[in-house]
């Protein structure tokens, strides 16, 4: 089994939410984060005065999947959350030793 975790800009969630959906996953857990990679933040305008934002608004997005839908969730995201600009996220794939459904006491795969 995988951790999948996924940065990525947060207009784009229902958009991978569908893909994801589409390839087989049947949940996730999203969470609003802040940061920045590469593109080191902006600056912006407010009422005449220049400031440098460091953190952007994300969306952290992580599956529990099996090994054999691992691909297909990747691909899915790469396709679904790109934009071809920078800051369009990362995927970050970690394994995980074991899983288990509180309510039923399962373990592995079928707790997922």
């Amino acid at each position: 089994m995988k951790l999948l975790t996924a940065i990525i800009k947060p207009f784009k969630l229902d958009d991978v939410r569908e893909a994801l959906s589409e390839v087989g996953v049947q949940g996730m857990t999203v969470t609003e984060v802040r940061g920045f990679g590469r593109q080191k933040g902006h600056t912006e305008l407010y009422r005449g005065a220049e400031y440098v934002v460091d953190f952007l608004p994300k969306v952290k997005v992580e599956v529990a999947i099996d090994d054999a839908l691992l691909e297909g969730a990747i691909e899915a995201i790469t396709s679904a959350a790109a934009t071809g600009k920078v800051g369009d996220g990362k995927i970050f794939v970690s394994s995980l030793d074991e899983v288990v459904r509180i309510r039923t006491g399962e373990t592995g795969a079928s707790a997922v």
